[in-house]
């Protein structure tokens, strides 16, 4: 089968290197080297390659900005899964050259294992709304550091109330001569909780006012159960729903179910998969145990599932519906979209 592309571009990317090699269909290298992770250097290295060219790189960290900036110059670029470059993780000689090889030969045979790659746009929104779960797990870590200061000094407190601003303060009064030596301690991470609140509040309400995002998370907060973080998070980690070819792709994306071993016509099953996006993951059994207690359909289905087996079973199986649920109800809202435009 003929080709459209003359030249095929293996890039081993690093944070301020990129190794790269450069292939004819025949395999045959043209020339590789290196150069700096830089976008000045992409641009000069890329106008150097003045036949149609098509190119991969892994992804890391640092992929995604230079994914963008060469797919301008590339007829073809795409993104690598690093858990599915068996290739280059099982070799007996591995460098960043002969990686760069590697990755252009996939290409040159068709068997690279391309990845989804979301829009720019969603990118920056991933970036903030994980940001915002960094801070939330960041304000628990100084509340935790304050109750165990008290703890530690043997002051007694109300746990349930403890980090309401009213509360804090009285206690600081009430029991001055027990805190006075931790005092600073407790008055500095007090004071990290309310500023990381406060960012907390500015993340979301920037999300929530986002045009990309406004209509779609109020179109998604009509399932009884679902809130704003939730509805959220689905819209920034799953990008568009077309990605989907059905529901049970959504469902191992969001990592609701376990991985498939099979030989010899004998299934086994483990625990749900690592191969997963962590973030959907764990806000999604989240508001199913928040679901169960509001949506009357969700709470029948953990009765069901209960009776089967472990309550933590019925909660993943709540996790599957509702994300059943939510794409059902993106699918919709994009399709209306796109009858509109049209």
């Amino acid at each position: 089968m003929m080709t459209p592309f003359c030249y095929f571009v293996g890039l081993d990317v690093h944070r301020k290197s990129i190794s790269y090699c450069v292939k004819r269909p025949d395999g045959s290298i043209v020339r590789e080297g290196r150069i700096e992770a830089q976008r000045p250097a992409l641009d000069s290295w890329a106008l150097g390659l003045k036949e149609p060219w098509c190119g991969g790189l892994e992804a890391t960290i640092c992929s995604h900005w230079i994914y963008e900036h060469l797919k301008p110059y590339a007829a073809c670029l795409q993104m690598a899964a690093p858990a599915k470059l068996k290739a280059i993780a099982a070799a007996k000689r591995k460098n960043d050259r002969l990686d760069a090889r590697v990755l252009a030969d996939l290409l040159r045979c068709d068997m690279f294992p391309s990845c989804y790659v979301a829009p720019a746009e969603y990118q920056l929104l991933r970036r903030q709304l994980r940001e915002r779960a960094f801070l939330v797990r960041t304000e628990v870590m100084f509340k935790n550091k304050i109750a165990g200061l008290l703890i530690e000094s043997g002051v007694p407190y109300e746990t349930r109330l403890l980090h309401g601003k009213r509360y804090f303060a009285e206690l600081l009064q009430q029991r001055a001569a027990l805190i006075d030596e931790i005092r600073p301690l407790l008055a500095f991470n007090r004071t990290q909780v309310e500023g990381l609140r406060e960012m907390d509040r500015l993340i979301v309400k920037q999300l929530l006012q986002h045009p990309l995002l406004r209509e779609r998370v109020a179109r998604l907060q009509i399932i009884a159960g679902v809130g704003e973080i939730t509805s959220l998070t689905w819209a920034v980690e799953t990008g568009q729903p077309e990605r989907f070819p059905n529901e049970a792709h959504a469902i191992s994306y969001c990592g609701l179910c376990a991985a498939q071993c099979e030989s010899a016509g004998v299934q086994k099953r483990g625990p749900i998969s690592k191969q997963r996006n962590r973030f959907l993951q764990t806000t999604l059994i989240e508001a199913a145990h928040f679901a169960v207690q509001h949506n009357q359909q969700l709470r029948a289905v953990y009765e069901a599932a209960q009776q089967k087996g472990h309550r933590q079973r019925a909660i993943l199986e709540v996790a599957r519906r509702l994300v059943r649920y939510l794409l059902a109800v993106d699918r919709q809202y994009f399709a209306a979209a796109s009858m509109a435009a049209a």
